[in-house]
């Protein structure tokens, strides 16, 4: 076989294919941004940093990702398009060399109490099958291991044409499912405790009821002494058995009382239908209260929590049963099912064994596949969404991951980092938006936000490696090796908050002294338990505040002004002065443009096309009537107060004309958590996650409260602001109160002055106290892995 011989000496120029190696990113002005140019290299990794609100989500989320996902959905019919959320184009000039983006953020998954972290990984769904091919009696198909799927028959007559006639068949079915029929597939059954509801010493007359709302005589009081179903006079606990029945669960019955027509029922169907069908947080405080105290959630006692019926708990592989298997430890349930040899199932079971051990490879071995979703932290659900990428075959992807160390202790960064390196070294893109150093530090490429937050922000600082960053001279290259310093003095305590025999999730039996009237800081690695100590067995009752990482609630009329209550007492000085109702000045209520309702803007819905949101023409944006803006409190009117910043409007409001010492004061909170920035209504739907943080944070600073509990309070925080943070901690104790911090930050826990240590590991690894003491202390000892890592970080 003769070979043709190659003439050309030199290698072939590139394929033009293979030119298109940049994401061009031209002109973008979404949200803060000041058109922003830049080149991002694909197929290697980039970091974007930045001081919280600097513009890092409005360029990688709300104009990258944004148009990708635009673009993709524009692939399909129009009929399909139909069906899908519509996305308008982001405010950008160019955005070129795009790719498919898969977007991973902090989204909590869904708190529906039915989703668990088996039904959101498909691992529950894998489970289903394989039970229902192995286990033992065989019972049925796939949904009847599922606790979504109620068992169900019926039988009837079918009416249908044949052959030109009518023809009557009788046709039964029946769906075996897995739902346990007490609980109805949630685990927990909710009990009203009657003794909150009534006085059974005491008779209707005498004020028995004590549901707020039934008392002092009002319409809910009389429809029950009025109703003539048993004798006002005679004390409940005398009631006969059908009087108790109708006092307490007789179905709905039309009656008049005093001549007005009115519908009687009993009063626990009353109560569920009026109070226990609100979401908690739409509740008043009294009313909330009041269900905290007389609802009971308890353990279901027909499935012992499980949330299946019997027949799905009978059937087993190897003396296990699917209630079994997903209450077991992650990591143990792998080593299970690696222990299964059926040749029968292979394929299933090596799908299943594969996501298994991603869990465990990410860090989330300690988890079990019964965890509700809505109990995982940010940072969990994060990595739980990471799953079912880690093993995909997809390359040339773009990854866009928001913080994914956040909930991390520095030992779990270095896996997570590792996750990140391999997804880039399979041929993806992966864009992070950090603040942490350690993983800044592993960036091919590095984009610099800033210089400042909110309309300071939005403009590219710096672009390049990182030890360009380092010597770039901007706020993150300035901060990026900070290093706090142990505290060498720390305070005394004034008490101490004891916990003893705590068992909450994985704890065993933890016994611990907290102190109070310093800052204690608890730690240990993700999944030791230090929420399980701090929230399971710290009450919040009167004293504690409590701040969580649970998202804030907002729609785009919500603004810091309306979330904070800063509006009230604004809209009453401009009422005071103009001598008019304070309810002309809310945008929600009489004041608003008639024509746009208050938004500001009209949107126009066309169909599966992106809406168009155009400025209302008749207030220019302003959101109210004419008239609301001819009245004016020291000389700005409404809406100029609501387009100040919260450091202008503190000065505005603290003194002249316009004083107003209850604004002032929410304004001074606001200010003092790093919001100084933020204009009064931007709409909370604008908000990144560390604002959103630090306002909610703001925001219970106004409870009176002698002990504050923070959940990791740095989440979305720069470099720079937890210097802030620390500040406003210090403030705190030194005005008396007792501060409690779950957080992984080497700064925090220099910063404190006692630190317990959970650990040595997570799940049924974890759950003990592994140190106490002061941080100087954890640092001599090195005998904890957090020891270890907050030694490296103070430096010798």
């Amino acid at each position: 076989m003769s070979m043709a011989p190659r003439t050309d000496t030199q290698s072939p120029a590139p394929h033009v294919a293979d030119s298109h190696d940049l994401i061009r990113v031209h002109g973008a002005r979404e949200n803060n941004l000041k058109d922003v140019s830049i080149e991002i290299p694909k197929r290697r990794l980039t970091v974007f940093t930045g001081v919280s609100g600097s513009g890092k989500s409005s360029l990688v989320f709300d104009t990258i990702a944004a148009e990708s996902q635009r673009l993709i959905n524009e692939t399909y019919s129009a009929f399909v398009q139909g069906f899908m959320p519509t996305l308008a184009r982001p405010e950008v000039d160019v955005l070129d060399g795009l790719t498919t983006v898969i977007t991973v953020d902090q989204q909590r998954l869904g708190a529906d109490p039915r989703s668990t972290v088996g039904t959101a990984t498909d691992a529950n769904a894998m489970l289903r099958i394989l039970f229902s091919r192995l286990g033992k009696p065989h019972i049925g198909s796939p949904k009847a291991f599922s606790f979504n799927v109620a068992s169900i028959s019926g039988a009837g007559a079918v009416t249908m044409e044949r052959g030109g006639q009518t023809v009557k068949e009788r046709r039964s079915f029946s769906i075996t499912g897995g739902m346990c029929p007490r609980c109805e597939g949630r685990g927990s059954v909710s009990d009203l405790d009657l003794t909150q509801l009534y006085d059974d010493s005491k008779s209707l007359s005498e004020g028995a009821i004590t549901v707020p709302g039934y008392t002092g005589g009002g319409w809910n009081s009389r429809l029950y002494s009025e109703s003539g179903f048993f004798d006002p006079d005679k004390p409940i606990r005398k009631f006969t058995k059908k009087e108790l029945h109708d006092f307490l669960h007789r179905e709905p019955t039309r009656m008049k009382i005093a001549g007005i027509n009115m519908t009687y029922e009993g009063l626990i169907p009353r109560i569920q239908r009026s109070m226990l069908a609100k979401e908690r947080e739409g509740m008043q405080p009294h009313i909330r209260e009041f269900v905290d105290r007389a609802v009971t959630f308890t353990t279901c006692p027909e499935c012992d929590g499980t949330r299946l019926n019997e027949g799905a708990r009978s059937s087993k592989i190897k003396r296990i049963s699917i209630a079994d298997a997903c209450a077991m430890q992650i990591s143990d349930l792998a080593e299970w099912v690696r222990g299964l040899d059926e040749p029968s199932v292979a394929p299933l079971l090596t799908a299943l064994q594969q996501t298994l051990d991603s869990f465990v490879e990410i860090g989330l071995g300690y988890l079990s596949l019964d965890r509700p979703a809505g109990t995982l932290s940010g940072g969990e659900a994060q990595r739980v969404k990471m799953i079912r990428h880690l093993g995909s075959s997809l390359t040339d992807v773009t990854y866009v991951f928001d913080e994914p160390t956040i909930g991390l202790h520095p030992h779990d960064i270095q896996r997570m980092n590792d996750l990140l390196l391999r997804l880039r070294d399979k041929g993806n893109t992966v864009l992070v938006v950090e603040h942490k150093p350690e993983t800044i530090a592993i960036a091919d490429h590095v984009v610099d936000l800033g210089p400042g937050a909110g309309t300071a922000g939005g403009s590219v600082c710096f672009e390049g490696t990182v030890e360009g960053l380092r010597t770039g001279g901007t706020i993150t290259g300035r901060h990026f090796d900070d290093r706090a310093a142990v505290k060498e003095k720390v305070r005394k305590p004034t008490g101490t908050l004891e916990i003893r025999g705590a068992r909450t999730h994985n704890l065993r039996g933890v016994d611990v002294d907290i102190p109070l009237g310093v800052l204690a800081v608890v730690t240990g690695v993700a999944g030791s338990g230090k929420s399980s100590l701090v929230h399971g067995s710290i009450p919040a009752g009167e004293g504690v505040v409590s701040v969580d990482q649970a998202a804030i609630r907002g729609s785009r009329r919500s603004n810091p002004a309306t979330y904070t209550g800063l509006l009230d007492p604004i809209r009453k000085a401009f009422a005071k002065v103009n001598g008019v109702k304070p309810a002309l000045f809310s945008a929600n209520s009489e004041g608003a443009c008639p024509t746009c309702n208050g938004a500001g803007v009209i949107y126009t819905d066309l169909a599966m096309m992106a809406g168009v949101a155009t400025t209302c023409e008749e207030c220019e944006g302003k959101r109210f009537q004419a008239s609301v803006l001819d009245y004016h409190l020291g000389g700005r009117d409404i809406s100029e107060v609501l387009a100040m910043s919260v450091t202008e409007a503190e000065e505005f409001f603290g003194a002249g004309e316009a004083a107003t010492p209850a604004a002032h004061r929410i304004l001074t909170r606001l200010a003092d958590v790093g919001l100084g920035y933020l204009t009064l209504g931007q709409p909370l739907t604008t908000l990144s996650g560390g604002e959103r943080q630090r306002l909610k944070l703001a925001t219970h600073m106004a409870e009176k409260g002698g002990i504050y509990v923070l959940d990791e309070p740095t989440a979305g925080l720069h470099l720079a602001d937890v210097e802030q943070l620390l500040a406003l901690l210090d403030r705190l104790v030194d005005a008396g109160k007792s501060v409690i911090v779950v957080e992984h930050h080497q700064a925090v826990m220099a910063h404190a002055d006692w630190i317990i240590d959970l650990g040595p590991g997570a799940g049924h690894d974890g759950g003990r106290l592994v140190f106490e003491g002061t941080p100087a202390d954890l640092v001599a000892a090195r005998s904890t892995l957090t020891g270890e890592h907050l030694a490296t970080y103070v430096g010798p």
